[in-house]
C-alpha cells in the first residue's frame, strides 16, 4: 500500500520500521535534521536526502549506486522483509523521494508506504512523539536495482520524437511556462518539449497535505490528457516532487513510479543543443 493513515501507523508502531525523510529547499531557512532531533515519531531513523544521494554528481539528489544504497539501509538495520513507513515535515513532500528510492532498489512495492499527511497531521492529532535517537543493529540488506524505473537525458530526448511515454512535470505552472526564474542558479526557464504539467500540490488536500482520493487524482490526470495506457514518466526540478506525482499515479494505476532523475537541474543546463 502506497499510503498509510496516521491511525494505522499508531496501531502498528511495533510492527514496522519508520523513516523521517524530511528535506527543505535551501532557501527555506530550515534544518530537517535539527527538527528531527527535537521531535519525531518514536523509533524513527533520519534519512538525509542530500547525503544519501550520489554526492559525486554535479546534479542534486541523483540516485546513489547499489553498493551505497545497500550500506545506507543496512546501517539503519532495515531488512528486506520489513514494512517501511516514511514520513516528512516538508512542503515538498520529500518522503515520496525516499519511497521511490526503496522501490527502485528492489524493496517490495507493497511493503514501503508514505504516511498520509506526514508529521504535520500526526502532531495536529496530538499523537505521541519522542526526542530520543535510536540506534538499530546493522542488517544485511540485499539490493535488487530496477533500472527500468529511471530515465536519463538521452531517453528523454528520443521520446520527444518517438512519444513512447508520457512526460509529466511536477513544477509550478509558472516555472513550467518559464514565467519565473528557476530557484537554482545557472538554469534557464521553461519546460521539456511535449511534456505536460501537473503541479504536485494539485494532488494534495490544502487543509492537511494528505493526498486526494483516487477519483479526484484521476480527474487531475485526465484533465491534462495523460494516457495511462502508456508508461508515465515524472520530472521536476531535482527529482523530489516528481516522486509525489509518481505516488499519485500509483494510487490511480497501481504502477510503480518512473522518474527522469536529472530533471530540470540537468535539462535546463543544456545550451545550443538540438533536442
Amino acid at each position: 500500500m502506497s499510503l498509510v493513515s496516521t491511525n494505522w501507523l499508531e496501531k502498528n508502531l511495533s510492527k514496522i520500521r519508520i523513516i523521517d525523510a524530511s528535506w527543505h529547499m535551501p532557501n527555506s531557512g530550515r534544518n530537517a535534521y535539527e527538527e528531527y532531533l527535537k521531535t519525531h515519531i518514536e523509533n524513527t531513523v533520519f534519512f538525509d536526502l542530500d547525503k544519501n544521494s550520489d554526492e559525486k554528481s554535479s546534479l542534486p539528489h541523483m540516485l546513489p549506486n547499489a553498493e551505497k544504497w545497500g550500506k545506507i539501509v543496512s546501517d539503519f538495520g532495515i531488512k528486506n522483509s520489513d514494512h517501511i513507513v516514511i514520513y516528512d515535515n516538508s512542503d515538498t513532500i520529500s518522503s515520496c523521494r525516499c519511497w521511490y528510492s526503496f522501490i527502485y532498489f528492489g524493496h517490495d512495492f507493497k511493503k514501503v508506504s508514505v504516511l498520509n499527511g506526514g508529521l504535520r497531521k500526526w502532531l495536529e492529532e496530538k499523537k505521541p512523539v519522542s526526542d530520543k535517537k535510536i540506534k538499530f543493529n546493522k542488517s544485511e540488506y540485499a539490493v535488487i536495482e530496477n533500472k527500468s524505473l529511471v530515465k536519463n537525458k538521452e531517453q528523454i530526448k528520443k521520446n520527444i520524437i518517438s512519444n513512447q511515454f508520457e512526460l509529466v512535470d511536477a513544477r509550478s505552472e509558472q516555472r513550467f511556462k518559464g514565467l519565473v526564474p528557476e530557484p537554482r542558479k545557472g538554469l534557464k526557464s521553461g519546460n521539456i518539449e511535449n511534456s505536460k504539467n501537473i503541479p504536485f500540490n494539485e494532488c494534495l488536500n490544502k487543509n492537511d497535505h494528505t493526498f486526494k482520493n483516487k477519483e479526484e487524482l484521476l480527474k487531475i490526470f485526465e484533465k491534462q490528457n495523460i494516457n495511462n495506457k502508456k508508461n508515465v514518466v515524472f520530472t521536476c526540478g531535482s527529482g523530489v516532487t516528481a516522486c509525489v506525482l509518481g505516488l499519485a499515479n500509483s494510487i490511480i494505476s497501481g504502477k510503480t513510479p518512473i522518474v527522469y532523475d536529472g530533471s530540470w537541474s540537468e535539462w535546463g543546463q543544456i545550451k545550443n543543443e538540438k533536442k
